[in-house]
């Protein structure tokens, strides 16, 4: 737990890091405070540790309490630091910080929180400030969700370009909230298979495709504001600012996928392969148009093909800000195949409106239902940045 260690962490900081290395995580770092918490609008990096943890205290101090110990730990980390002494005075006692980032740069780590709906039941009365939001996603269509890999009371998404930091992240805060707030279940990500700024290019997914094409960028800030920060119209003022994290963990059944034909994948997804260009165009960026037709009449990007369902414009003009990563857990015991495929992140402003009204439409009608199955979610409350001297979700207590 982080107690005087926490103090003793900020005060002596130098301790743990020379001037030398203290430059070199500088040049990493990016920013803890601000107007809205890191890891949403920072350019995606390339690893993830996602954790969702369940409440098993039920008192609202403690929770408290426990977002505030978690938001001083989350600070030293962002800053590449520990957490407290990884060799401390009493060598009979155990070392505050586990120490596997001891020595690495702070890899631009961002660490967010988000909030369940379990964080509004009875055991803290906070119900009244619950946002209109913040409810069960209901079934959606295509799904198949292990309850064991799904939901939580609390998340911590850590995201850096080194895996062992990110990592490291998610198990010292897990640490320190042991006996509060128990990890119900972890998921690993490699390879952002998403741009989230102008400055990134275009990644693949496990199937070989650019993902992500038209995602929003954070330098749209008309974008942003209008789909993915929370604005006054939510009642509740605590989330002004803040935003929702939509989080499924989809298995890609790469097997049957790489058996497909080259024509049969990129009807599938409305995108030549290699260019990543819509099949309407040569280049990746150019728009996709939807009443283009061949000569014999049917059309050139297929009724079914993902690019036209999820089109913005065949959504209402709706768009939510994808923000996820592969991931690969070894062989699926009861197939022999593998356990591969996309753990989807995204923010949205308002998760009923935008993911599920999305997914609805997927889920019912996509080509690429054939080789992918969502088989986890979590739906979390992302509260606004942090001030200095404040905690995660601070303005929810006050």
């Amino acid at each position: 737990m982080i107690g005087a260690g926490a103090a003793a962490a900020v005060g002596v900081g130098s301790f743990y890091l020379g001037r030398e290395d203290e430059e070199r995580r500088a040049d990493t770092r990016v920013a803890f405070h601000g107007e809205h918490q890191a890891g949403i609008a920072t350019p995606a990096q390339d690893r993830l540790a996602f954790g969702a943890f369940d409440l098993v205290v039920d008192d609202r101090a403690a929770l408290r309490d426990l977002l505030r110990r978690w938001t001083v730990a989350a600070e030293l980390m962002a800053a590449g630091r520990t957490v407290g002494p990884v060799a401390p005075a009493d060598g009979a006692a155990p070392p505050i910080d586990t120490g596997e980032a001891l020595g690495l740069p702070s890899s631009r780590l961002t660490i967010t929180f988000g909030l369940g709906p379990g964080v509004f039941d009875d055991r803290f009365g906070l119900a009244r400030r619950r946002p209109a939001a913040l409810h069960d996603l209901g079934p959606l269509p295509g799904e198949l969700l292990d309850a064991a890999k799904s939901g939580g009371d609390l998340c911590v998404q850590a995201c850096a370009d080194d895996p062992q930091v990110a990592f490291h992240a998610v198990r010292n805060l897990a640490r320190i909230g042991r006996g509060e707030a128990d990890l119900r279940w972890l998921q690993l990500g490699f390879g952002r298979t998403s741009a989230t700024s102008t400055s990134q290019t275009t990644p693949r997914n496990l199937q070989g495709f650019k993902d992500g094409t038209n995602n929003i960028k954070a330098e749209d800030g008309e974008a942003m504001a209008k789909d993915v920060w929370v604005g006054a119209d939510e009642r509740q003022a605590w989330l002004h600012g803040g935003s929702y994290l939509v989080c499924r963990r989809i298995r890609m059944f790469v097997e049957a996928w790489d058996r497909a034909s080259l024509d049969d994948q990129q009807d599938t997804i409305g995108r030549f392969k290699e260019s990543g260009a819509p099949l309407t165009g040569t280049h990746e960026h150019d728009p996709v148009d939807l009443t283009a037709r061949r000569a014999d009449g049917t059309p050139v990007v297929p009724v079914d093909a993902h690019v036209r369902l999820a089109a913005p414009s065949a959504n209402g003009g709706t768009r939510i800000l994808r923000r996820g990563y592969s991931f690969t857990d070894g062989i699926d015991p009861r197939t022999g195949q593998l356990d591969a495929g996309l753990f989807f992140i995204a923010f949205q402003r308002d998760p009923h409106r935008q993911f599920a009204a999305i997914q609805r439409r997927l889920g019912s009608a996509d080509a690429l239902n054939e080789y992918i199955q969502h088989v986890s979610s979590g739906l979390f409350a992302i509260p606004p940045g942090i001030r200095p001297g404040e905690h995660v979700a601070q303005a929810l207590f006050d």
